[in-house]
């Protein structure tokens, strides 16, 4: 297949300067005749050939026989001729120079279309399709495609693999005046694929917000990467085809049953901090309501309304949606109370009454908007006959919109949203809001409907944020798994792997948990014979639970392969014999290799929860929890998540389960140690990641009781009673296979500096606060030279994004040493980003201005560059100032030279060529 090579080209997919149609024609309903018509038609000012032999006109304009005839390279070419001629066109047109081509010719067979592949790569030509409607970039004027109606230039960019519904947008969206930036039909995307749009789109300056519409996904890491770079950009809302639980029917345990690849994609789009949708009448109110609210960071909302009913109506579909309703803080009352008559409603909803003049709107917006809370703001007005919609949303316009002509406020966030009730009475009103930035909304449900949106898409953006390592940190206090405990599971499964065998038994399954200090209920393992039953009950003591051994049974309780609450010998002799009859009888063909035997654990005041992992074909291994027990599949309660896990991750995960109200404790049930069953989620997410033979894993029950303060080790709280652990010689899994690359813990290195430990590691989240007390310590000077301007401090927002970095596309490398109180501190950073192909990589160095001269950033730049050489960046750029003579000193020493093209203005523009450096 064609080396995938993201933004590649695309420019002249979407700004082409000439456009050749091969297959042009006048047949009536024809793809070529309507391409061509649609291309002329369309407004493109570039060049344009019709393509075919048969023709020597079209229309009065010549026609050209072939690629070698045509009297320029066209830059774009967009192919609609038989499957057979498409390989070789590609060829012809690569060998020309051509950049990309539209092949929406469809009916191609696989052994075509990889040669149409193979034709492409040498000339790094670029193909959307086969089998697609086109491509529209209404902002140049180009409609490239078979569709029957144009699109409008707006700022949304539409990117679908449906053909139909790429025709039946373009007809709704246009009835209702949306407008968008670029409109793609991807087709079979056999090279580009979604990861190359999100890549292009995300640096878009046409684009606002990017619209997929998405039946399936390959090149999965690439996609998460390029999704969760366009994320941090800008919304990217999605649709996603097939929600149906099909295809995991014949699955061997609890986890293969729920988790279904649909729960996947959510899990998916949600950790890339998209937000995904059901309707398109969804996806243009995200759209709308992502775009405006962009920047606000209201949590809670409050109504604000001119009639007692609708505010009913929207408090109520708040409630439907979980959505909390603002507390109104002292203050605010109090100004309400003095600002509106005695008979309001004294809480929120504010309804301030139907007669409300001018002035009272103001003052009720002002009170609500200096609220403490800054809950987020649905107005919603029914017209009267006392005061003009439009003079009422002029005057609230002037306070919470933008306002028209002033480009400082242009992207100014707004707290309020809209619903004007009605039609022609109010049509003014909202047309002054849209015009100020408020979106506005038909009804109230749906209003309240697009602020749930938001609140989802806030949490998917937290979520974004968080990039934790495969393995976990070795910081006091926190659960880590040893060298020891990793070989120990590791042994046991190989040891099975040895005989053969896909499923551990409960005992090795256990043994595999504990060595991840998951704590388990002691388990012994005894032949199927009753007294030895009866001798392992004994040594234990207590209550004890039996349970059948066996290869052959998934679901033990299904064959009344489990007995709880046995006390004595006699209870244990019986439900033992009681157990091997009625297995040989239902299951005769059944391996009965014993029993195990295990304490009853006191269930009281617990919950059973089910922790489980599975390999999901597209995604990889995903991470389920929700509710345990026997009836598991039929309860469905359950999330799911991608690892790597961090607690905060863990947290959310458990969050989203119907069961976590539950763990918050109710009547006298005490809440459940929440800190243990996150610790076993992360757990779990190792083992994920250092165990790649492991295909599946099922925790059910494990018991998350009220946390212990009896000072026992482990994970305090929680217990699993049960555990069943699938594996594969092909080791399938492990944290390569991860669809978010983890923490790259294998470039920590240790080294010594004059004298002096260092620890050189990629940068992480946790490095925020270190990192600004790093920024703090730089001279103004030193920060003029590394960022061209003097300021040392910095915005939340800004920091976040240089220590929450995605490790698939950048590279930063902090100096870490213990300083005097033997706290952690960073002494520098080297990082470099590369671009999406890996092609060129631009660096950055700053080192603190305490340390300079000393050869600390040439250590961290030689251990950048041999990182990016080890994962094929072909060189590494930078612009520095002329007057930064010891950055320029040092690109000496590392064999960096004069780029053949130099800014002119104060900098210059150095290149280093990974390839020949010897470091």
């Amino acid at each position: 297949m064609l080396r995938r090579m993201s933004i590649r080209h695309l420019d002249a997919l979407f700004d082409p300067a000439s456009v050749a149609v091969f297959g042009a024609s006048e047949r009536p309903a024809s793809v070529g005749a309507t391409v061509w018509s649609n291309l002329r038609a369309g407004g493109f000012r570039g060049a344009l050939f019709a393509v075919n032999p048969k023709h020597r006109t079209l229309g009065g304009v010549p026609v050209y026989a072939s690629v070698a005839d045509l009297p320029q390279t066209p830059e774009l070419a967009v192919i609609c001729t038989p499957p057979a001629t498409v390989p070789g066109l590609i060829a012809e047109l690569g060998a020309r120079g051509t950049h990309a081509a539209i092949v929406l010719t469809a009916g191609l067979d696989a052994a075509q279309k990889q040669a149409m592949l193979d034709a492409a790569r040498p000339h790094l030509l670029r193909i959307v399709g086969p089998n697609c409607i086109g491509l529209l970039a209404p902002h140049v004027g180009l409609n490239a495609s078979f569709s029957h109606v144009n699109a409008q230039p707006g700022e949304l960019a539409f990117v679908s693999q449906s053909g139909a519904l790429v025709t039946a947008m373009l007809d709704w969206a246009r009835g209702r005046g949306i407008g968008f930036s670029q409109f793609v039909s991807l087709g079979e995307h056999a090279d580009v694929d979604f990861g190359d749009m999100l890549d292009y789109l995300a640096s878009d300056a046409r684009t606002r917000a990017i619209l997929l519409y998405i039946e399936s996904i390959e090149s999965t890491p690439k996609f998460m990467s390029a999704a969760r770079a366009a994320a941090r950009n800008k919304p990217v809302i999605v649709i996603k085809a097939g929600r149906s639980a099909q295809g995991q029917k014949a699955a061997a345990s609890h986890t293969g049953a729920l988790a279904g690849s649909d729960w996947v994609y959510d899990a998916a789009i949600r950790r890339a901090g998209m937000l995904r949708v059901d309707t398109l009448q969804q996806l243009f109110m995200a759209a709308e309501t992502l775009s405006r609210f962009r920047g606000s960071t209201a949590q809670s909302l409050a109504i604000l309304t001119n009639g007692g009913g609708a505010g009913v109506m929207a408090a109520d579909a708040a409630a439907h949606a979980s959505l909390p309703l603002a507390e109104l803080s002292a203050s605010t009352m109090a100004a309400l109370n003095a600002a509106l008559p005695a008979n309001w409603s004294r809480g929120n909803p504010v309804d301030i009454i139907g007669d409300a003049p001018v002035a009272r709107y103001e003052k009720a917006w002002d009170a609500l908007e200096a609220d403490p809370a800054a809950p987020a703001v649905l107005f919603i007005h029914a017209p009267t006959a006392i005061v003009p919609s439009a003079q009422i949303a002029q005057a609230l316009a002037q306070r919470a919109g933008r306002v028209a002509g002033d480009a400082a406020a242009r992207h100014k966030p707004t707290r309020m949203l809209a619903c004007w009730l009605g039609d022609a009475a109010v049509a003014e009103a909202q047309s002054i809001f849209q015009n100020a930035g408020i979106a506005c909304y038909p009804t109230p449900e749906d209003a309240v409907r697009a602020f749930a949106m938001l609140v989802e898409y806030r949490r998917n953006q937290a979520q974004l944020m968080e990039t934790p390592p495969a393995a976990l940190p070795a910081n006091p206090g926190a659960l880590q798994t040893s060298v020891v405990g990793t070989e120990t599971a590791r042994q046991v499964i190989n040891a099975a792997l040895a005989e053969g065998r896909e499923w551990l038994t409960e005992p090795e399954a256990k043994a595999v948990l504990a060595a991840y200090r998951i704590p388990v209920v002691a388990t012994r393992s005894v032949p199927a014979d009753a007294e030895a039953a009866v001798q392992a009950a004994q040594a234990i003591g207590g209550t004890v639970v039996l349970k059948i051994l066996s290869p052959d049974i998934t679901h033990k309780t299904d064959v009344g392969g489990v007995a709880l609450g046995l006390k004595g010998a006699q209870a244990v002799r019986d439900a033992a014999l009681t157990m091997l009859a009625r297995v040989r009888s239902t299951r005769p063909h059944a391996r009965l290799e014993g029993f195990t035997v295990q304490a009853m654990v006191d269930r009281a005041q617990a919950q059973e929860l089910i922790v489980g992992a599975n390999l999901d074909p597209v995604f990889g291994p995903v991470i389920l929890c929700g509710q345990g027990g026997t009836a598991v599949e039929v309860l469905a309660d359950r999330a799911i998540g991608l690892p790597p896990l961090n607690e905060p991750l863990a947290r959310a995960l458990v969050d989203r389960t119907r069961v976590a109200r539950l763990l918050a404790g109710f009547r006298d049930t005490p809440p459940a140690d929440r800190e243990a069953l996150h610790a076993v989620l992360v757990a779990v997410s190792q083992l994920l990641a250092e165990q790649d033979a492991v295909t599946e894993l099922d925790i059910n029950p494990l018991i998350v009781g009220p946390r212990r303060t009896d000072g026992t080790d482990g994970i305090a709280g929680a217990v699993a009673l049960d555990a069943r652990v699938r594996i594969s010689p092909r080791r399938p899994g492990g944290a390569r296979t991860f669809a978010i690359r983890p923490y790259p813990q294998e470039q920590v290195e240790h080294v010594v500096w004059n004298g002096q430990a260092l620890t050189l590691r990629p940068i992480k989240p946790e490095d925020e606060a270190q990192h600004l007390i790093f920024l703090s310590r730089l001279e103004p000077e030193d920060i003029r030279l590394r960022v061209f301007y003097s300021r040392r401090t910095i915005e939340h927002s800004e920091l976040a994004r240089l220590t929450q970095i995605d490790y698939a596309r950048e590279t930063a490398f902090v100096a870490v040493a213990a300083g005097p109180d033997g706290v952690e501190e960073t002494l520098g950073v080297a990082r470099a980003l590369c671009d999406p192909d890996n092609i060129e990589a631009e660096f950055g160095i700053i080192v603190r201005s305490d340390l300079k001269g000393g050869g600390l950033g040439e250590l961290l730049m030689r251990k950048l560059i041999r990182t990016l050489r080890a994962q094929g960046t072909q060189r590494l750029v930078a612009t520095v100032l002329q007057d930064n003579r010891s950055m320029l000193d040092l690109a000496g020493r590392l064999g960096f030279a004069p780029s053949p093209q130099q800014p002119g203005d104060g900098t210059r523009a150095l290149v280093l060529s990974l390839g020949s450096l010897e470091s």
